[in-house]
């Protein structure tokens, strides 16, 4: 009996101790199957933090997106205003111009007609009033125009005989106090009466003949314009040993000349 006692114990050792061996074995190949399953696994708080992540990202592009359109909505409604401000200057500008005085931008107001015979009449005779007196007013200025003419031309007159009579005293009679004589354009050669009396009072003793005669003359009011030939004689009277021709310039006024332009 005992050596059969011995053989069941050692065959129930043998058993545990091989139960032993193999839980030994799971356990670590269950182990490592546990950190390979955990290494492939991502973990909970990186899959909890990826849509954060990409919902913040999200939401900074929504803000990005709406404060681009703000900026554009502001800049257009900028431009529109300043737009409107500058059509509405332009529009016053326009209106304040004054156009009463520039030609063709009068509107004239229309004319009443005359509705009966009487009205007629009494327009058409206002009409021929209006003429008459444009005339007479033409007619006016033409004749003070002419009569000016005249007068100026008689002075040219009489200075052109005392020159050719050398008759010092009848030839600055015509001439003004502060008389001036120029040369073409504008040099001032002498004023007054002393220097002319200098000039010419000792031109006419002189010479023994002086002759100036108008080839043509213009006259206009008080302005005459003669084209003269001048002949003189140096040494014979009957003799002209010289001769010239130059335009003369005289202004009257008052009876007297007070400028002479000489074109030479």
């Amino acid at each position: 009996m005992k050596p059969l006692f011995f053989a069941i114990s050692l065959l129930f050792s043998w058993q545990s101790i091989a139960s032993d061996e193999t839980t030994e074995q799971t356990e670590p190949q269950t182990s490592n199957e546990q950190k390979a399953e955990k290494k492939d696994v991502p973990s909970l708080e990186f899959i909890e933090e990826k849509p954060a992540t990409e919902q913040k990202s999200a939401s900074e592009i929504e803000k990005s997106t709406a404060e681009e359109k703000a900026v554009k909505a502001a800049t257009e409604t900028t431009t529109s205003s300043d737009e409107q401000k500058a059509t509405a200057e332009a529009l016053k500008a326009v209106a304040e111009v004054d156009d009463s005085k520039v030609l063709g931008t009068q509107t004239p107001a229309p004319a009443e007609q005359p509705k009966t015979a009487a009205e007629k009449q009494q327009a058409v005779a206002e009409a021929e009033k209006a003429v008459n007196q444009a005339k007479e007013a033409l007619t006016a200025k033409q004749q003070e125009k002419a009569r000016q003419s005249r007068e100026s031309m008689a002075v040219i007159e009489q200075v052109i005989a005392a020159y050719n009579a050398r008759n010092i005293d009848a030839f600055i009679k015509m001439y003004d106090e502060n008389v001036e004589f120029y040369t073409f354009p504008n040099e001032l050669m002498f004023t007054g009466k002393e220097k002319l009396i200098a000039r010419y009072g000792i031109m006419f003793k002189k010479l023994k003949c002086i002759k100036s005669s108008p080839i043509k003359r213009i006259v206009l009011g008080n302005i005459v314009i003669d084209h003269e030939l001048s002949e003189t004689c140096t040494q014979d009277p009957k003799v002209v040993d010289k001769r010239s021709e130059f335009v003369t310039s005289y202004k009257i006024e008052n009876g007297k000349i007070t400028k002479v332009l000489f074109f030479r």
